[in-house]
């Protein structure tokens, strides 16, 4: 797997390159879908990009006994909302296909 990111300034770079536009109208517009999707989410909404996957907000049930991860300590969690992404099958289609991955049986003797 390939620990490379793909950063906001990449994205709004590439878009630049390709459409010719502005980079200061590609980062706008950027924020601006981005700005829409939170809001959406923000207000319970579902959001489906067709192609890519949906964003939704689902619940997750509190405990009456976490634990901090840093230090240990027993805390309580609360009942709260988290954005789950389940990817289009276009997506899931795309990714599926392994090229870069290395062959498992490499450098094993026979």
């Amino acid at each position: 797997m390939r620990g490379e990111k793909l950063t906001k300034a990449d994205i709004i770079d590439s878009v630049y390159l390709k459409s010719g536009m502005n980079r200061l109208n590609v980062r706008a517009i950027y924020d601006l879908i981005f700005t829409e999707i939170k809001g959406a989410l923000a207000g319970g909404r579902t959001v489906e990009l067709r192609g890519v996957g949906t964003f939704e907000v689902r619940v997750r049930k509190g405990r009456k006994v976490a634990r901090n991860p840093r230090t240990g300590e027993a805390v309580p969690a609360p009942p709260h909302r988290v954005v789950a992404f389940r990817p289009g099958q276009e997506l899931k289609l795309s990714v599926w296909k392994i090229q870069d991955a290395p062959d498992p049986d490499a450098g094993k003797k026979e």
